[in-house]
């Protein structure tokens, strides 16, 4: 299990990265397609492709449809990664979701202001100190509400670096209108973490990965098939028995 830095820092790692993944989202990028071995990352090459033909088809059908209207104004659509997108919807559902319920569960609820009265002179030192007492409650009732470490479960703010740095402030147990997460909480804010991070990482080829394929998978030698890559590199399969290496491209050297 992480621990409460390792989990803040990795929410704060997606929180920095979240911009990258909008710059990205413009130009459609090639997965690593770890974990499927050699052919599963030649498979991504083929749904890539499949991909940037569909941005093409959904573009020409825009552009034909500004075309038979000519007094539309506005910003033609261009094409995204649908990779890219599906990666920030999917971490952004999950960080939301995590911030609503964890926020249900260690948020106190806002202080309440007195009930309405009808305003009346102060006549008197002891109804002055009344209307005083008053005109602070609704004071301290107002600035707890907008206290801005409230995680708020409706309205505007609901984004994935909000969500982000709010759990991270949770996981670090920062100070604020809340109590301290549970054990089980803090497990499943960390496993969040974890799972949103590597999706981030993953779509960006940040991650340098190296696994080994199952024996099904293995060298004609019969030795096991490592596959390594990421972090900007590309994968490489090589066989930890005759050492034999295949790229991508499907070149073999001994």
């Amino acid at each position: 299990m992480n621990d409460t830095r390792t989990t803040a820092h990795q929410l704060q790692q997606i929180a920095r990265l979240w911009p990258d993944l909008h710059d990205a989202l413009g130009t459609p990028a090639v997965g690593p397609g770890f974990g499927l071995g050699l052919r599963g990352y030649l498979a991504t090459l083929d749904q890539h492709d499949a991909e940037q033909a569909e941005y093409d088809r959904w573009q020409a059908a825009a552009l034909r449809a500004l075309e038979r209207s000519p007094d539309q104004l506005g910003a033609r659509p261009v094409p995204i990664s649908l990779r890219v997108h599906d990666t920030m919807r999917t971490v952004e559902a999950a960080l939301v979701d995590t911030a609503d319920r964890i926020a249900r569960s260690v948020q106190r609820a806002a202080i309440q202001p007195p009930p309405p009265a009808r305003a009346a002179a102060a006549r008197t030192r002891a109804e002055r100190l009344v209307w005083e007492d008053r005109a602070r409650r609704i004071e301290q009732a107002r600035q707890d509400s907008a206290d801005t470490r409230r995680w708020h479960t409706v309205g505007a703010g609901r984004t994935a670096i909000r969500a982000a740095l709010w759990l991270s402030g949770r996981a670090s147990g920062s100070s604020g209108p809340f109590r301290p997460l549970s054990e089980a909480e803090q497990r499943h804010v960390a496993t969040v973490a974890v799972g949103a991070l590597s999706r981030v990482e993953t779509v960006l080829d940040l991650a340098d990965v190296r696994r080994e394929l199952t024996a099904e998978h293995s060298c004609p030698c019969g030795g096991t098939i490592e596959v390594y890559g990421g972090a900007g590199a590309q994968p490489v399969a090589r066989c930890k028995g005759c050492g034999a290496i295949w790229s991508e491209a499907g070149v073999a050297a001994a």
